[in-house]
């Protein structure tokens, strides 16, 4: 009997610790309000605005060239051959498609240049939490950003922590 009680006691320390181990230390952070307070994405904004300025100038520029020339073959058409009527409509369709075209190129280029500036500050935020869960001791730390899947999130939050690191207000 007493080597009985002396296993389960064994047992019981035994589970206890395995159980205690066993338990991560879980915290959650809102990523795209990190991202959001970072100095870098500002100025990453404000960089696409004025590209986004620039290519907007410069497709409405296009668009009045192209639509001055088209209200003026339209008033010469009358005075003009058939073959000229002919050729100037195929000169306002392929203008046409080239504004087309510039406004998708713009768009692609628009969408490689954020990629290309949000990276850096994406890493930096990442790295940050990575530095801040292992000063803290944490196993795990969820995107607790509405509509990323996290559900409850009554852990420890770790966007104090994290803009301190990264020198956020």
């Amino acid at each position: 009997m007493k080597l009985f009680k002396n296993l389960l006691l064994a047992s019981v320390l035994f589970l206890g610790t395995m159980t205690i181990n066993a338990q991560s230390k879980v915290a959650h952070i809102n990523t795209d309000e990190l991202v959001a307070a970072m100095p870098e994405t500002k100025l990453m904004q404000e960089e696409l605005k004025k590209v986004v300025q620039a290519y907007d100038t410069d497709f409405k520029t296009q668009s009045s060239s192209l639509q001055a020339k088209m209200q003026k073959y339209d008033q010469e058409a009358p005075t003009q051959t058939d073959v000229e009527n002919q050729k100037r409509l195929v000169e306002v369709q392929e203008l046409q498609k080239k504004l087309q075209m510039y406004r998708q190129t713009a768009q692609e280029e628009l969408q490689k240049k954020e990629f290309d500036l949000y990276k850096p500050i994406a890493e930096r935020a990442q790295k940050a939490i990575n530095d801040v869960a292992a000063a803290k001791g944490f196993d795990y730390v969820i995107d607790s950003t509405p509509g990323k899947g996290l559900i409850v999130y009554n852990g420890t939050d770790l966007m104090a922590d994290v803009k301190a690191n990264l020198n956020i207000k």
